[in-house]
């Protein structure tokens, strides 16, 4: 078993990706996984990694989305534990595979959730995470027709297996993602 590092997962996401907007979303998802586990006192390089590899499957083949990946980390040798967080990111849509930890249900949660908070901070006169509120997210959140790609079931799920508010969840994931706000390209006028 080898324990993948960023570096690794990294190389393995462009290998199997070159659209920016995949990219772009795995180190977002990424951001908010490792600020996620430093507020949980979890492994911050294991949250991170897994974020970053989560949908490394997703450009080539999306009719096998999570299974590829699967198949693809087994032959890198990653740990079982990360193949299985991965997987389960996909519950219900294209696994079978439940999320069943902290790591995989923050996982599930917040995958869908960065697109919409990513478009929220988009259409702002700043295009800024430095001053989205989660107020401003909540309300976009209703209109379903506003990223409309960010299925809200699928994050009200994850919400639920959380036992966590929505607006703390909105707000985590809002500070997760300043922390990559440059790199995301979401630091706006205001960095």
């Amino acid at each position: 078993m080898h324990i993948p590092t960023r570096e690794e997962a990294f190389a393995l996401l462009t290998e199997y990706n070159q659209s920016d907007r995949l990219i772009n979303h795995a180190l977002t998802v990424e951001a908010v996984m490792r600020y996620m586990a430093r507020k949980r006192g979890e492994d911050e390089d294991k949250w991170g990694v897994i974020g970053l590899a989560h949908d490394l499957d997703y450009e080539r083949y999306p009719q096998e989305h999570c299974l590829k990946t699967e198949r693809i980390l087994r032959e890198q040798d990653w740990p079982e534990e990360y193949i299985h967080a991965i997987v389960s990111h996909g519950w219900g849509i294209c696994t079978d595979i439940e999320p069943v930890h902290e790591m995989e249900k923050v996982l599930f949660a917040i995958d869908e959730l960065t697109g919409l908070v990513t478009a929220c901070a988009l259409v702002r006169p700043s295009k800024s995470l430095h001053d989205l509120t989660v107020k401003s997210v909540q309300k976009k959140w209703k209109d379903k027709a506003f990223a409309a790609g960010a299925d809200r079931d699928i994050i009200q799920k994850g919400i639920d297996m959380l036992g966590l508010e929505r607006a703390e969840l909105i707000a985590d994931v809002i500070e997760g993602m300043k922390e990559a706000a440059s790199e995301l390209g979401l630091d706006g006028s205001l960095a």
